[in-house]
C-alpha cells in the first residue's frame, strides 16, 4: 500500500472515531476498572518518586487538559475503550479516587501504573516504586469496600454491581522491557530460560486474576503482550538500529501462548465468568509497517545508555505529523495507533484479534453472579 494511503487510514481512523464512536449512545455496561501499566496509567504515578512518569511536556500535547500522566501525545488504551463502551466522561485514576464523587467511582477506577509488572520487583531496582499487579489489586479491594458502602453498605449490592462492569488487564510487558531484559539489575534473566519465565509469570498473573474474580470481576478482557521487539528501545538497546529484535518477540509469544490458555482455564473453572484474550501482538503487527521505526515521535535521550528510561526528554521537542506516526516515545504508541488497536479489541476485524469473543460481545453477556 503507497504511504499515502496507509497515512490517510490513520487519519481516517481518527476522524471516524471523533465523529461516530465518543459518542455512542447510553453507556453498554455501568462500570468500567481499568489494570495494568504505561500503556494505561492516566496519573497514578504523578506523585511517585520514580523515573516512570508522564507529568510534563511534550507528553499530553494532543490531550484538552495537557501532561496528566498519560504515556502518550493523547489518548490511550483506556480513554479510547472507555469511549467506545458509551462513557461521556474519562474514567479516573485511583490518585484522583479519594476526591472523587461516589457517582464517578461507581463507574470505575483506573488502577494502572507506569512501569507495574505482574512481579512486585519489576521496575523498581532501574527506575523507582511503581505500583505492582498485587498492589493495584489491593486499590481495587479498598474501592469495592467503598462501592459496598455507597450501595447501603450492602456487600450483596456492590457484588451485583461489580459483575456488571468490564475489567481490562493489561499488565506483563515490564516483567520483559524493566526485568528479565535487564541483567544487570535483576536475576530472572539468569534463574529462568524464556520459557520457564513464562511459565512462572502465567503461574502468579493466574493467581491475581482469581483474587480479581474473588473481588467481584465477571467480565474480564486480559491484554497480551505487544512486540516490544520492535519498538524504538528495543531495537536501540538489543538489535542493530532498524530492525525488530526477534528473538525478545519470540519470548514475548512464548507468554501471550501461554496467556491463552489461562483464558481457556479460567473459563472452565468459573462458569459464572468470561475472560477473553486480545492479541496485541496480532492487531500491533497489522499497523503500516513503515511507521514503525528506530526514531520516537518526541525527543528522547541515548537508547543505549538510559538502562530503561524510554521516555521523552522533558520540554523536548515532538514530530508535527503525530497522526502519521505509531510509535511516540521509545516504548510507547501515538494516539493514532491506541485508536486502531482500541477498535479491533473492541470490535474484532480478524478471527485473530480477540478470543473466544470481542469486548463489544463481552459486554452483552448476561452473566448470573
Amino acid at each position: 500500500m503507497p504511504m499515502g494511503l496507509k497515512v490517510c487510514h490513520l487519519v481516517l481512523s481518527l476522524i471516524l472515531m471523533d465523529l461516530s464512536k465518543w459518542v455512542n449512545g447510553a453507556e453498554q455496561v455501568p462500570c468500567y476498572f481499568i489494570f495494568g501499566d504505561s500503556l494505561w496509567d492516566n496519573g497514578n504515578n504523578n506523585a511517585l518518586s520514580t523515573k516512570a512518569k508522564a507529568n510534563y511536556p511534550p507528553y499530553g500535547i494532543d490531550f484538552p487538559e495537557g501532561a496528566t500522566g498519560r504515556f502518550t501525545n493523547g489518548r490511550n488504551m483506556g480513554d479510547i475503550l472507555a469511549q467506545l463502551l458509551g462513557f461521556e466522561n474519562f474514567i479516573p485514576s485511583f490518585a484522583h479516587a479519594s476526591n472523587a464523587k461516589d457517582q464517578e467511582i461507581l463507574r470505575g477506577v483506573n488502577y494502572a501504573s507506569g512501569g507495574a509488572g505482574i512481579r512486585n520487583e519489576t521496575t523498581r531496582n532501574n527506575l523507582g516504586p511503581v505500583i505492582s499487579m498485587d498492589m493495584q489489586l489491593q486499590n481495587h479491594q479498598n474501592t469495592a469496600s467503598r462501592i459496598a458502602k455507597i450501595l447501603g453498605n450492602s456487600e450483596e449490592s456492590a457484588a451485583k454491581h461489580l459483575s456488571k462492569c468490564i475489567y481490562s488487564v493489561g499488565i506483563g510487558n515490564n516483567d520483559y522491557i524493566n526485568n528479565y531484559l535487564l541483567p544487570q539489575f535483576y536475576p530472572t534473566n539468569s534463574s529462568y530460560t524464556p520459557d520457564q519465565y513464562a511459565t512462572v509469570l502465567i503461574q502468579q498473573y493466574s493467581l491475581q486474576l482469581k483474587t480479581l474474580y474473588n473481588f467481584g470481576a465477571r467480565k474480564v478482557a486480559l491484554f497480551g503482550l505487544g512486540l516490544i521487539g520492535c519498538t524504538p528501545g528495543s531495537i536501540a538497546m538489543y538489535g542493530n538500529g532498524t530492525s525488530c529484535v526477534e528473538y525478545i518477540n519470540n519470548e514475548v509469544q512464548m507468554f501471550n501462548t501461554k496467556l491463552v490458555s489461562l483464558v481457556d482455564e479460567l473459563n472452565n473453572n468459573f462458569q459464572d465468568t468470561k475472560f477473553i484474550y486480545v492479541n496485541t501482538s496480532s492487531v500491533s503487527s497489522s499497523i503500516p509497517a513503515t511507521v514503525i521505526n528506530a526514531s520516537p515521535c518526541c525527543e528522547v535521550g541515548d537508547l543505549t545508555a538510559n538502562n530503561g528510561v524510554l521516555t521523552c526528554i522533558p520540554s523536548g521537542t515532538a514530530c508535527p505529523n503525530r497522526a502519521e506516526h505509531i510509535m511516540w516515545d521509545a516504548a510507547h504508541p501515538t494516539e493514532a495507533a491506541y485508536v486502531m488497536m482500541a477498535e479491533r479489541s473492541y470490535k474484532a476485524q480478524l478471527p485473530s484479534d480477540t478470543y473466544p469473543i470481542d469486548i463489544h460481545h463481552l459486554a452483552q453477556l448476561n452473566l448470573t453472579n
